[in-house]
């Protein structure tokens, strides 16, 4: 089912092709929803556009438009505003047609990908041996729910924890469990992550002051690069450890994700060299080896190189990425790969996509996408920052552990409701308060996330994460309780309505509402094109107000029949926009709160 705005774009291409000629068939119409609701739904200054090319006036070619136009069933008679705009009113009549249509839709009316494809996400990553903390939230939240969202519009999506678990730190992390605790070397359950973290502190602070220990640190590098038994059991013992511990934060986030780590790519990275060798990309400078970039220069003004091979032959962070790369396109057929980290690592980014498309590793059918956005996506986001605009850090001055957030967030929540039931006099279990306070703490601060622009700064503040007003997940899970409230206090099963209950709409609350849940798809397909998830939280919170505005002026319940009925399913309908849009960020509905 097309979405209403593509059905009104080929209408006016169809208008235009016949007023003016085929010439114009790939003419963008530039229908847009409408600025202000008094010029109607939607809106087009497709007239004024091409007033020099026709050498016209912008009215004269609107009204011819207007008089090939087509769209008697959508729209009222179109109108023609000031210099030349064109406005649309939807009809009554097609709403409810197009409302009764989607009711027995699982999807909501919103549209598939036409044409699908294999995407892969980066998201998350954290290194092992180290916490993760706050640094990692923005990642792990956005990239699961930019997958959700790709996954609902049918793509092949890969999740991938590119996680770091390779490097010189695992040789210096050997030499100190040798030196210090040489049993956990062998037995399974000997460290915990907090200890690793220690560990790692010590094992870094020996490494920065001990120069034996600094060769011991180099010559387990050398054995865990040859594949020495124990060095390999040493550093899976690590592996497992933080991975126990990462998998409580994702379990916490409902968060699920492939786990491809640096050291998957390592047996990659001297093939990497060699093709860029062959290609003669490299130069050597310094004794490193180099790619010299188009548009990167130092503070001097000089080409500025990627180092893809240190001087003493070993690799870095761009090798890694490199393989990596080559390794999605060539291995996994993605067609879309898209790299979710902070604003800070665009530069390098830039610079490894850059190498990329010179060396030819990016087939010329997948160059980009049909609306022209690049196959290799970066999607950059900003800082979480404490009261003030200040980093984020705990009372002691340290960087927040992420799972310590989270807990506090849930805690918070906890209270919050404990205080509610106490002023409203009910009573209800502690499986009741230990599932609302989870759902709304996690809940909470995945939506503060999620509803900024990602590229911007944002100030953590569980009080108004917490809020039930505003643009918050607790207000919009009160939305939905409030139906489902409407669903108990009349005894109605919603599901039982039927498909061919008949949807009338009279009021202008109920237009209003109606045509706010028939934009669903084209939300979905915008975040799909230029991954802000915010577009979809923006969406929520006006539909949860829309629909707020409707029930104070619309009696329900008490309504008569037909509107009675009419109204119940305007509910169930906006009841289940809630849920399965609140679903792509990452968030489950409840019953009651």
């Amino acid at each position: 089912m097309n979405s209403i705005i593509e059905q009104l774009r080929n209408r006016f291409s169809e208008a235009l092709v016949a007023a003016f000629g085929s010439e114009f068939a790939e003419t963008d119409p530039l229908v847009v929803p409408a600025s202000n609701p008094k010029f109607g739904d939607y809106q087009s200054n497709l007239a004024m556009s091409l007033a020099k090319t026709l050498g016209q006036k912008p009215r004269e070619i609107a009204q011819q438009i207007v008089q090939h136009l087509e769209v008697s069933k959508l729209c009222e008679p179109a109108e023609i505003a000031g210099p030349g705009f064109i406005n649309l009113t939807l009809k009554s009549s097609y709403l409810e047609a197009r409302l009764n249509a989607i009711q027995s839709d699982s999807q909501l009316g919103a549209e598939k990908a036409k044409t699908p494809q294999r995407v892969i996400v980066d998201f998350s990553s954290p290194n092992i041996a180290k916490e993760m903390h706050v640094g990692h939230l923005r990642s792990t939240i956005i990239g699961d729910s930019i997958a959700r969202i790709l996954e609902f519009r049918n793509h092949d999506v890969l999740r991938l924890n590119h996680v770091g678990d390779w490097g010189t730190q695992f040789g210096m992390l050997i030499a100190y469990l040798r030196e210090a605790y040489p049993e956990a070397l062998t037995k399974r359950d000997a460290l915990e992550l907090e200890d690793l973290v220690k560990l790692y502190q010590k094992a870094k602070q020996r490494f920065d002051e001990d120069e034996e220990f600094r060769e011991n640190s180099r010559q387990e590098v050398v054995k865990l690069q040859a594949g020495e038994e124990d060095s390999i059991r040493a550093w899976e013992l690590l592996c497992e450890q933080s991975r126990r511990e990462f998998q409580v934060i994702y379990s916490l986030l409902d968060v699920e994700l492939t786990e491809r780590g640096e050291s998957f790519y390592n047996p990659l990275l001297p093939g990497v060299i060699e093709d860029l060798d062959y290609q003669e990309l490299t130069e050597v400078d310094a004794g490193a080896k180099c790619v010299f970039l188009e548009g990167f220069t130092n503070k001097a003004g000089e080409p500025l190189p990627l180092i893809v091979q240190k001087s003493n032959g070993g690799y870095n962070y761009a090798t890694t990425d490199l393989a990596a790369l080559r390794y999605r396109i060539q291995q996994d057929g993605a067609e879309r790969i898209i790299y979710v980290t902070d604003a800070g690592q665009a530069d390098h980014f830039a610079q490894v996509f850059q190498v990329a498309r010179r060396a030819g590793w990016i087939p010329e059918g997948v160059k980009g996408q049909p609306d022209g956005s690049p196959v290799l996506v970066h999607v950059p986001f900003g800082l979480v920052q404490g009261e003030g605009g200040k980093k984020l850090k705990t009372r002691s001055g340290e960087t927040p552990r992420l799972r310590d957030l989270l807990q506090e967030a849930i805690a918070r929540a906890r209270a919050d409701l404990e205080t509610r039931l106490q002023e409203e006099g009910r009573t209800e279990s502690e499986e009741f308060k230990d599932k609302v306070a989870r759902v709304v703490g996690i809940s909470a601060v995945k939506y503060a996330d999620l509803s900024q622009n990602r590229t911007s700064n944002y100030i953590f503040s569980y009080d108004k994460m917490l809020s039930l007003q505003g643009n918050t997940a607790p207000y919009m899970l009160y939305a939905y309780v409030r139906i489902r409230g409407i669903s108990r206090k009349g005894n109605i099963n919603f599901e039982q309505l039927g498909t061919d209950a008949e949807i009338l709409l009279q009021e202008e609350a109920e237009l209003v509402l109606a045509k706010h849940l028939l934009q669903l798809s084209d939300v979905l397909k915008e975040v799909e094109q230029d991954l802000l998830p915010n577009r979809l939280c923006q969406y929520l919170f006006e539909l949860s107000q829309k629909f707020n505005q409707f029930y104070d002026r619309c009696p329900v319940l008490q309504a008569s029949e037909p509107q009675r009925t009419s109204r119940l399913v305007l509910c169930h309908l906006t009841a289940r926009t809630l849920k399965l849009g609140l679903s792509l960020l990452g968030i489950p509905v409840l019953e009651r709160m």
